[in-house]
């Protein structure tokens, strides 16, 4: 690396706290003289299109503004574009990719945090945990006797994972030691990386009639809304759970309100909806056999923190001739979650 390059930071002060740590911006500071977003908002057009300029690194995070084509023109010597959060999509464009600007994420990052928090709704839907534990809150020692409640085990369950991006791919880490089958749709994922994780490749329907456990994890595409309706839960077994932590359009929310209702599955949990927040007067919150959170399935507070740290990396290992760890690939964005 010859000499300091210079990197430009467009989140806004009080975002970059959350999403920084001190001995992130050190390291960065060892090889880049930084340009910060001077502001605790994001940067205008014309603001970001000024800043731009003479700059070999971008770092942008949730909320940044766009590289529209005024902003490019004065990208005179942008190289990477780093996200300090998931999906790029609402921020690059198609001109960004054919300039030959790398773009890197932290989608790697929270990936990892979506998988726990998948794991862990996946127990809570088996063993009741919530339940019990409100039970408790109200003195009731024998709530399982009384309510005639049916736990079970994760081990030897089969489960279905519903597209195989980072989180679906860290969830099977995870399952491993649960010694559970786990069977894969994802039509853009080929056989060799399904069978890397020990997973199978599968299609949807033959995915849904045998797996005990199907957790959500595609993008929201044309082709994945309502994925999930009247159809595809008649697939299901009637005593399936169904978990949802990507994004609400991938379910027609109806029909599973049907489904949860006349006993079609047994349990669902989800973090994202079609409407958020979920309107007050959704029959979702009315349901006994649902868990719902309010899209928090993302990053702890100590991950959120780690975000930004991931693409200094990235951004050290590009300016010293390095291949970057997370690295977006154009050919497959839209398919990304």
């Amino acid at each position: 690396m010859k000499g300091k390059v210079k990197v430009l930071v467009t989140i806004p002060v009080s975002l970059y706290r959350k999403v920084s740590r001190i001995e992130d911006e050190e390291k960065l500071r060892r090889f880049a003289d930084i340009i910060f977003n001077p502001y605790d908002r994001n940067l205008t057009e014309d603001e970001f299109a000024e800043l731009i300029m003479g700059v070999d690194g971008c770092i942008t995070s949730w909320g940044s503004p766009r590289f529209t084509e005024k902003v490019l023109a004065n990208a005179d010597k942008l190289k990477i574009i780093g996200h300090a959060a998931g999906s790029v999509k609402p921020y690059v464009t198609d001109e960004v990719f054919k300039r030959g600007i790398v773009v890197v994420n932290a989608a790697s990052a929270i990936g990892a945090g979506v998988a726990e928090f998948t794991l862990a709704m996946i127990l809570n839907c088996l063993r009741a945990i919530p339940q019990h534990i409100e039970a408790m809150r109200a003195r009731n020692w024998r709530y399982k006797e009384e309510k005639g409640i049916r736990t079970y085990d994760l081990r030897g369950k089969t489960v279905g994972l519903v597209g195989f991006g980072f989180v679906a791919r860290e969830l099977a880490k995870l399952l491993k030691p649960f010694e559970v089958r786990i069977l894969v749709y994802d039509p853009y994922v080929s056989l060799d990386e399904v069978e890397r994780y020990g997973a199978e490749k599968t299609e949807l329907d033959r995915l849904l009639s045998l797996s005990d456990i199907v957790s959500l994890h595609a993008a929201s595409t044309p082709e994945t809304y309502h994925m999930i309706g009247r159809r595809e839960f008649k697939l299901m077994k009637p005593n399936a759970i169904l978990i949802n932590t990507a994004r609400g359009a991938l379910i027609d929310e109806e029909a599973l309100i049907e489904a949860l209702k006349t006993g079609r599955i047994a349990w669902a949990a989800l973090d994202v909806f079609e409407k958020e927040p979920l309107p007050e007067d959704s029959p979702l919150y009315d349901l006994d056999n649902i868990f719902l959170t309010p899209h928090i399935a993302g990053l702890s507070d100590e991950r959120r923190s780690m975000l930004f740290g991931v693409v200094v990396e990235d951004f050290r290992r590009f300016f010293s001739g390095e291949k970057p760890l997370n690295t977006v690939d154009y050919s497959r964005l839209r398919f990304l979650a």
